[in-house]
């Protein structure tokens, strides 16, 4: 069938059968589809949607336009967590390590920051000589021998998704559920995992700002990815304020090293660490409930077994040997670093979370433009959660730019996107919704 007759009959709201939407893959991955055909192809489902059957077709059709990684070698279950993104959310630095200790392979394959939310492989570049772009050798040895390895995608994973992405980009179609939803899952398909668990976040520093659509979403997902032969769940959590007390790079690795020593006990970070990987346990079948999952995780992180698995980790992808030890030697610090205070008394019951992370990029941490460099170095960390009470003056977080009329920006920036009252707020859940088949 035509490229033309597939785009004509889905514009109609038709079906499509699995045969036609790999053939148009197919097309896309060759070349023989050309983008203005993708275009038309994006919009036509944006606007009819897919079925469910239509949508695993899709993401199985952009998983195979590639490599399909094959751990048939390894003795472990393979499993993998995905976030939608968020800001401080540092999650998967740590939840990598405390998988691998608890007995599961991990081949975690990153992205960039995207829009106002971090990245995984800039923090991870903060390192010195840390490689996000392994041989396929050292990444397949790295997860066999140690458990885990966070990288980046390669050209050969799901290359049919980077060109419709590229092209959903620039023609309004990034939002559709079908399109996200495929291009999320052939990547992570592709990867060979057998379990995945996803971090769906909903609230004003996340890409979902409704409940309901995040929820759709996550249905989304899951549905489809369990219909494409991967065991999957999600949990939708909050995103209203930062998820751990540092947004930056160079700042969230060190907050994950303080974490794998066990220095952020008690914080919402931890709880939302420690329920993706019982998440993770259970749906591998390590374990069988989540009580008995989430204390095999937690003793994996108070025994210091996580902090062991992420510092080879690193030495094994090119990083400094002793870097849990000497953190400080190796991450790059900011020239200036200045509190931000209070404006006035009370309790913190709001944040602005959108932006923080643009006060981050404002500050140099991120990209305005694909090809913009970062300075690992800035950000922002030491901030209060919501609750807090202040007073006037307090220290509420600490800013870190490259001079001072940055740092004066940034702490002024920081100080208007928190909201004080004389009451404190309403407790909200760390988790919201769990969702599986």
């Amino acid at each position: 069938m035509l490229p033309q007759e597939t785009i004509r009959r889905k514009r109609s709201g038709e079906p499509l059968s699995r045969e036609e939407i790999a053939r148009f893959i197919a097309g896309v991955t060759d070349g023989s589809v050309s983008e203005g055909q993708v275009a038309a192809f994006a919009m036509a489902v944006w606007f009819k949607g897919m079925a469910r059957d239509e949508t695993v077709a899709l993401t199985l059709a952009m998983r195979d336009s590639g490599d399909v990684l094959d751990w048939s070698d390894i003795d472990r279950p393979i499993a993998d967590k995905h976030s939608t993104g968020g800001v401080g959310d540092n999650v998967s630095l740590m939840l990598a390590p405390i998988a691998a200790a608890c007995g599961l392979a991990v081949p975690m394959i990153s992205g960039r920051g995207l829009g106002h939310t971090g990245g995984t492989l800039d923090k991870l570049e903060s390192i010195p000589g840390y490689t996000i772009m392994p041989s396929a050798d050292l990444f397949r040895r790295t997860v066999k021998d140690i458990g885990c390895a966070i990288i980046g995608q390669t050209t050969a994973l799901a290359p049919a998704d980077k060109r419709i992405y590229a092209i959903r980009d620039v023609t309004a179609t990034v939002d559709s559920v079908p399109l996200i939803t495929a291009s999320i899952l052939s990547k992570k398909l592709a990867a060979g995992l057998q379990s995945l668990v996803l971090d769906v976040k909903v609230g004003n520093g996340a890409f979902m700002t409704d409940a309901a659509e995040a929820e759709t979403l996550a249905r989304s997902l899951v549905e489809v990815a369990n219909g494409a032969g991967v065991k999957t769940s999600a949990l939708i959590t909050d995103m209203n304020q930062p998820l751990a007390d540092a947004a930056g790079n160079a700042v969230e690795i060190a907050n994950c090293i303080a974490f794998l020593k066990g220095e952020k006990a008690g914080t919402r970070l931890e709880r939302i660490v420690l329920a993706f990987a019982a998440e993770m346990l259970v749906l591998s079948g390590l374990e069988n409930d989540m009580a008995a999952a989430t204390a095999k995780a937690a003793r994996a992180l108070a025994s210091g077994a996580a902090a062991e698995t992420f510092g080879r980790m690193v030495h094994a992808l090119g990083g400094p040997a002793d870097l849990m030890d000497r953190p400080d030697a190796y991450l790059a610090a900011a020239p200036v670093v200045r509190a931000v205070v209070a404006p006035e008394a009370g309790y913190l019951v709001s944040c602005d979370t959108r932006g923080v992370g643009l006060a981050v990029i404002e500050l140099g941490g991120g990209r305005s433009r694909p090809d913009d460099a970062i300075d690992h170095r800035v950000g922002f960390d030491q901030l209060s959660p919501l609750g807090t009470k202040v007073e006037k003056g307090d220290a509420i977080g600490r800013v870190h730019a490259a001079n001072e009329a940055d740092a004066a920006r940034g702490a002024e920036r920081l100080a208007g996107l928190y909201g004080i009252a004389p009451e404190a707020p309403m407790r909200v859940s760390d988790i919201l919704t769990r969702i599986s088949v």
